[in-house]
């Protein structure tokens, strides 16, 4: 046994090295960099914060781009607090005006864009960086975030722009969108957002760009990211292998956070950690290893410190009875065990020609589709039980989120869905066990996918499924990038995906049915007043029981019309090694590099 696992360590070495082209060599002059070693398992697309959407993106780009106000990185439930901000917003009583002040000396990392000089972040910045948004030239998938928000002026200037044809023009003022002196921005909304706070405190998307640099990098935007945050992109190998480096023009900021009284591990990490210069690591390496198994491997085998999310193939292995297994905890690794703020789900296109529609039958089809959907197999045989049942498309730990809400969207019952098909005449005429349209003509579905082997035995459990009720299910698979392009164009039928929350409000994740998202969050194109009002409604609304029980409205109306069937709130468990210090998953936020350190004599081969 121990030659064998002697064996497959060095093997494990070498593959690691020839795949991931281990990491590249310090800095000269350091000597003893601090490295912080993990590896995601989806390919990235891009980092440029108006360009990008997926969540592994996001990590990286939150990282190197700044915006106004971050999460306090201890406080449970979720706190706000200023980032590049000098204070908390100045907010008029309707909740339409916002002024926010920004702390002086504050610098992008260098590049030669800024010709040599030292560039200090402005309000102008901002100004700029949420125009990008609204400029069709960028084509954001995000723009409907901004847009329904209402910014003075913004969105017809973008339907002027979209109409002329002309280019955007930069240097129009923009009412609801002013740099009032250097360091003074003032943003006026045409409609009350009682919680606008929160969308700026997400620097994975709204971060401050500069633009000289996207101007001397026109094409080349999503590859050349220069932002104030404490890292800045050093190589990157698209699909590979993302290094970054700490950015040596980082400001001085400390270590300093709020964690409940009765929180052990929060105040035991401030008292570790208070007062320390952050970021504490020079560099972080990153691999993209979509399997599970050489991803486990390689973690066992000391090559990363972090596991993000423990595969589930593995989950027994690591977490025998939910406590970690002893062979690894004599290895000095530590688990992280959390219900996360996402859901997973399958999303139906509504402006496809055989599964879209509002008319009866087809409703029908979508809501016999995912009452056949045995999502409780796929949380206890592929996820191994590291998932809770989802009734709602709405987030744990985010407002709207009931444990107790029941819907038919969580529901398995086959005979039920068998019933509804006939009744709506999707019936098997020729014999075959599978049903036609109603107009005689085949029904045959198409769901997007991915290669890798986990995500092929969800895929087999679902196909099984919809044939035991007579539906036939195919396959398209591509890279995750592109099947996300073809969503968000229309261009599909069917994918199952997840999705986490960026803020603690769940009006987020009512974006899943609002018609000015269609393109962006609203994955299902849903285009129906009756959800559009109700959305307004809950954006304009202060917190309380009136707008949680619309909330509840609008479930119960995405369980009658069935864009997406959702499937499960996932239990991740993270996995360090000993070396790895103050870890703690952020709950909403993407942003921890700068609050863990690396302590090299704690590693085993040490």
């Amino acid at each position: 046994m121990n030659a064998y696992f002697s064996f497959r360590r060095r093997a494990l070495l070498l593959l690691c090295l020839l795949s991931s082209a281990s990491l590249a060599a310090p800095e000269a002059g350091d000597a003893n960099p601090k490295v912080l070693r993990y590896a995601f398992r989806v390919a990235e697309t891009g980092f440029d914060p108006a360009k990008i959407t997926d969540l592994y993106s996001r990590i990286i780009t939150s990282h190197i781009f700044e915006g106004l106000y971050t999460y306090d990185h201890l406080a449970r439930p979720a706190k706000l607090k200023p980032l590049t901000a000098a204070a908390l917003p100045e907010v008029s009583a309707d909740f339409k005006t916002w002024t926010i002040r920004i702390q002086p000396g504050i610098y992008f990392a260098d590049d030669p864009a800024f010709k040599g000089k030292r560039r200090e972040l402005t309000a102008a910045d901002y100004v700029y960086s949420f125009k990008r948004f609204a400029d069709p030239l960028t084509n954001s998938p995000t723009w409907d975030g901004l847009e329904e928000n209402h910014l003075l002026g913004l969105n017809e200037y973008r339907a002027e722009i979209q109409k002329s044809k002309k280019p955007f023009d930069y240097d129009k003022t923009i009412e609801g969108l002013r740099a009032l002196d250097r360091y003074t921005l003032q943003i006026k909304l045409g409609k009350s957002r009682p919680r606008f706070d929160q969308s700026l405190a997400d620097g994975s998307l709204l971060g401050a760009v500069a633009r000289e640099v996207i101007e001397a990098y026109p094409e080349r935007s999503t590859e050349h990211p220069v932002g104030t945050g404490p890292f800045k992109l050093a190589t990157w190998r698209r699909s590979s292998q993302i290094n970054l480096e700490k950015n040596p023009d980082y400001r001085e900021r400390y270590y300093d956070a709020e964690p409940n009284a009765d929180d052990a591990e929060g105040q035991a990490l401030l008292a570790n950690f208070k007062s320390r210069r952050i970021p504490m690591i020079d560099r972080v390496e990153i691999s993209i290893i979509e399997e599970n198994q050489p991803r486990w491997l390689s973690f066992l085998d000391g090559q990363f410190d972090l596991l993000d999310r423990t595969p589930e193939d593995f989950i027994n292995q690591a977490m025998p009875g939910g406590k970690l297994a002893p062979n690894l905890a004599k290895m000095g690794l530590r688990a992280f065990r959390v219900v996360t703020s996402d859901v997973l789900f399958t999303v139906f296109n509504l402006e496809d020609p055989v599964i879209g529609g509002y008319t009866p039958e087809r409703i029908a089809l979508r809501r016999a589709i995912s009452l056949g959907t045995d999502s409780a197999r796929e949380i206890r045989i592929v996820r191994r039980g590291q998932a809770i049942s989802a009734q709602s498309i709405m987030l744990p730990h985010t407002t709207g989120y009931d444990a107790n809400f029941k819907s038919e969207s969580g529901e398995y019952d086959p005979a039920k869905a068998k019933a509804l098909l006939d009744l709506y005449g999707y019936i098997d005429r020729d014999g075959d066990g599978f049903r036609e349209q109603p107009d005689g003509s085949p029904l045959v579905l198409e769901s997007l996918t991915t290669p890798e082997q986990f995500q092929r035995q969800i895929d087999e459990i679902w196909q099984k499924a919809q044939a035991a009720i007579g539906i036939k299910v195919q396959f398209k698979t591509a890279k995750w990038p592109e099947n996300l392009k073809s969503m968000r164009a229309g261009k599909f039928q069917i994918w199952s995906l997840a999705s986490s929350a960026s803020a603690p409000d769940g009006q987020d994740a009512l974006g899943f049915f609002y018609s000015e998202r269609i393109g962006g969050q609203n994955y299902a194109r849903v285009n129906l007043k009756a959800f559009d009002e109700l959305y307004e409604r809950t954006n304009a609304l202060p917190d309380g029981p009136e707008r949680l029980g619309l909330f509840t409205e609008l479930k119960r109306l995405g369980a009658a019309y069935a864009p997406y069937r959702p499937r499960g709130h996932r239990i991740i468990t993270d996995l360090a090694h000993a070396q790895l210090l103050g870890y703690r998953r952020p709950q909403f936020w993407l942003n921890f590099w700068e609050y863990v350190d690396i302590d090299e004599s704690r590693r085993l081969n040490k």
